[in-house]
């Protein structure tokens, strides 16, 4: 990184903002060509921008990156960091005397921990939430607030679990008795890697007979449904809504956008990208960028090519026949 047009004594930056927001100490950045008009005119202190793009910021201080996005994530948490709660379990928490907490967890107001959970070093556990029987939280694992946490779910290192999310929740298991519905027990669990991410009311089932599995680094954006027995693999990333049934693969380093529906027993190699909206009936086995589904257009002109469609078939079938005229 290389700061240009500003003296180390310059400058005080306080805070981050966007190019059109950001005041005289504050830090913005600039990685898409969109924003040139708010770059020209920005009064931030500082701009975050590529050493291709640095002719375009002539008017304030530079600091040159070849990734400017990712220095601008790195700017906004040296900048905010995490406000950590003080050790200690609020009076109106209950414990039970079974569970295994490290002295310098913080258990905050109305939180449930239920008997044999083990709870690793500076673990913060938000109000409202569930820790059910058995469950193991890693060390420096933060579950903000109204988070469930069912029996069999282990989480690892540094996971951060937004409000309303559950965790290890019994999987869609049912065997039909000649038109009733038989329940399958759930015996599985749910295991999640190291510095996972999962959003608000997202959702993950346990396994029916072994575990369902979040590898290393996975991010999850909000109202996601993960199947039971589903296997991520590490580093994958999922935009809000995507649902993913049961017994279905995906590979490392997947990008996933949203509102894409994954069916079951499917397997999607690494390094994968499918479109938002998408529908995947069927397993993925080379990397590349995939997309499923109609795009928007006039409501008109969707309605005379959805007719069109369902004629397609006799369309067909009228061309192999003209074809087949033409060859005699």
């Amino acid at each position: 990184q290389e700061l240009e047009g500003a003296s180390k004594t310059d400058l005080q930056i306080i805070g981050v903002a966007s190019l059109k927001q950001a005041g005289k100490q504050e830090i913005s950045f600039f990685s898409n060509r969109l924003f040139k008009k708010e770059l020209l005119e920005t009064q931030a202190a500082a701009v975050i921008i590529a050493f291709k793009n640095q002719q375009l910021c002539q008017n304030v201080p530079k600091l040159l990156m070849d990734n400017p996005y990712l220095g601008y994530a790195v700017a906004a948490a040296l900048l905010n960091p995490p406000i950590r709660q003080p050790p200690g379990i609020h009076p109106s928490a209950w414990v039970s005397p079974e569970a295994c907490l490290d002295a310098t967890v913080s258990v905050a107001p109305q939180a449930v921990i239920e008997a044999d959970v083990k709870v690793g070093s500076e673990v913060e556990i938000g109000p409202g939430c569930v820790i059910q029987r058995g469950v193991e939280i890693g060390n420096q694992s933060r579950l903000v607030a109204n988070v469930t946490l069912c029996t069999g779910t282990k989480l690892g290192q540094r996971v951060i679990i937004h409000p309303g999310a559950v965790i290890g929740a019994d999987g869609f298991g049912n065997a039909n008795d000649n038109g009733k519905w038989v329940k399958i027990p759930q015996l599985g669990g749910v295991t999640i890697g190291n510095d996972v991410e999962i959003g608000a009311n997202t959702t993950i089932d346990k396994g029916a007979l072994d575990d369902t599995t979040i590898g290393n680094g996975v991010r999850l954006d909000n109202q996601i449904q993960i199947g039971h027995n589903v296997q991520v693999g590490e580093h994958t990333a999922m935009a809000g809504c995507v649902g993913i049934a049961g017994s279905t693969c995906i590979g490392s380093y997947c990008l996933i956008g949203g509102d894409v529906g994954i069916a079951g027993h499917l397997e999607i190699v690494d390094h994968v990208q499918i479109t938002g909206g998408s529908k995947v009936m069927q397993s993925i086995r080379e990397p590349g960028v995939y997309s499923s589904g109609t795009p928007l257009e006039p409501n008109q002109r969707w309605h005379k090519n959805y007719h069109r469609l369902k004629s397609l078939d006799d369309m067909a079938r009228r061309l192999k026949k003209l074809g087949q005229a033409e060859k005699k």
